[in-house]
């Protein structure tokens, strides 16, 4: 008796499956990827990639700017195996190595852009203390913590959780091309995103520590760098929060299951995926921490990574 399910998911009924041996036997996605969505990602996270490698350029703020980089490029890599994705003749939406290959660079891309948020965080609170001498960093850091463990936690919270998001994507992949039931390998993939919810809303309390501890500090730091800080620090927060928005709707989609309706209606990847994170990257462009704690910033003092 074969253990194969009956076919179960979505098929498009105006693309007829090309059957192989790449191929799956429905549209893993649960809908047909759209071209528009594709191109207009790759176009806006290219201009973006070529923007943050212009403030790299001009701020000196290393490790930011470069983490920057890396969350454009996969992006871009992301999307392309998207466009792969998309109707014919320009791609295949029964591919399951374009599905897999695109979630793993749009899955990826925001673990460098959430790392780029801790060490602003952590660059923010140095470069206060530093031009507060009679404030250390202990006093601004959120519960004391030093930046090596503020970095080391959720950088390595990120890391655990993308791993096992990419295992679980992998797996319902394998599972759908071979008409078994990808149940196990979703639920594998809940665990990665339930944990990056919560670690990922930890931070964010300690984000709101810091503005509590550093409120006045900011308002009375010489030169105009406390009100420019804090506009940055709002950058920092709203993109934050953007990231933060994109890994509850993952969360809540894989939730529904394989098949549920946030997983087949493009609009929400659209809306709750590619717009937050696309914003969130132009913020950090635009309000560069580097601007401030780069090697020129106003308030370098060997404070930014």
């Amino acid at each position: 008796m074969s253990n194969k399910r009956p076919l179960d998911g979505y098929v498009d009924p105006n693309i007829p499956n090309p059957n192989g041996d790449g191929d799956a036997p429905i549209i893993i996605y649960g809908y047909t990827p759209t071209l528009a969505l594709a191109v207009l990602a790759i176009v806006l996270f290219g201009l973006l990639l070529l923007f943050h490698t212009f403030r790299l350029y001009t701020t000196r703020l290393y490790a930011f700017s470069i983490l920057l980089v890396f969350t454009t490029l996969c992006e871009v890599v992301g999307y392309v195996f998207r466009l792969r994705s998309s109707p014919p003749p320009v791609g295949n939406p029964y591919g399951v190595i374009n599905f897999v290959v695109q979630y793993f660079f749009i899955v990826t891309a925001p673990v460098f852009l959430s790392a780029a948020i801790y060490t602003t965080l952590t660059s923010f609170i140095a470069a206060l203390s530093g031009h507060n001498s009679n404030i250390g960093a202990a006093r601004l850091s959120p519960l004391g913590l030093s930046k090596r463990t503020i970095l080391g936690i959720f950088i390595t919270a990120d890391v655990i959780a993308t791993i096992v998001q990419i295992a679980g994507a992998a797996l319902i992949g394998v599972s759908q091309s071979n008409r078994k039931s990808p149940v196990t390998a979703n639920n594998i993939l809940l665990a990665g995103l339930a944990f990056q919810v919560f670690a990922f809303l930890i931070f964010l309390i300690l984000l709101f520590i810091f503005i509590r501890n550093a409120g006045k500090v900011m308002l009375s730091t010489e030169g105009g760098g406390g009100s420019m800080m804090q506009m940055y620090t709002l950058a920092l927060v709203a993109s934050s929060l953007l990231v933060y928005l994109r890994t509850c709707f993952r969360l809540a989609e894989t939730s529904q299951g394989v098949g549920g309706y946030a997983s087949s209606h493009e609009a929400f990847f659209g809306a709750l995926e590619f717009a937050p994170i696309v914003v969130a990257i132009g913020l950090l462009g635009w309000w560069h921490p580097g601007r401030l704690v780069g090697r020129h910033g106003l308030l370098s003092a060997g404070s930014g990574y």
